[in-house]
């Protein structure tokens, strides 16, 4: 049995790293040709501003570049600061789906174990402390929670 446990953990170790090289390899190739693709952007960009030189004058149009290029990072700015709430928004609910499967399989995984805690002398304090506990942090949770601002009912 030792034997075949053996050769499993072999396999599996071998193809692990077999995927880890292939891995490793692909992510050098999309690297380099990333670099390429940017290197290719750069020079299209300098042939856009030297025939734009040409046309327009020099200072106007590294004027014009340089607007254009404030004006797509502001769009980039902007556009990450509209989705920073939702990503809040979803990084929260993982979070909550997260513990609920967490307190599931821990209550699934102590189920066996409660009727002999019950049987024992100490295992209702036992129980009890948790279950105390967990309450607690129910109360917490419930009055810690921070209020939206907005206008009270005593105020208006």
């Amino acid at each position: 049995m030792g034997a075949l446990a053996s050769l499993i953990a072999g396999l599996a170790s071998g193809e692990a790293a077999s995927a880890l090289r292939q891995a490793k390899l692909a992510a050098i190739a999309y690297g380099l040709a990333a670099l390429a693709a940017l290197c290719g952007l750069g020079f299209f960009i300098g042939a856009l501003y030297i025939w734009a030189s040409a046309r327009y004058g020099a200072l106007e149009a590294a004027l014009g570049f340089g607007a254009g290029f404030l004006v797509i990072a502001g769009v980039i700015v902007l556009a990450f600061r509209f989705g920073t709430d939702s990503r809040a928004r979803r990084r929260k609910r993982q979070r909550k789906a997260n513990m609920a499967a967490l307190s599931a399989s821990a209550a699934l995984a102590a189920l066996p174990v409660i009727p002999a805690l019950l049987r024992s002398r100490a295992g209702p304090g036992l129980l009890a402390g948790p279950a105390i506990a967990l309450l607690a942090y129910a109360i917490y949770r419930e009055n810690a929670t921070p209020r939206r601002p907005g206008p009270r009912s005593d105020e208006e």
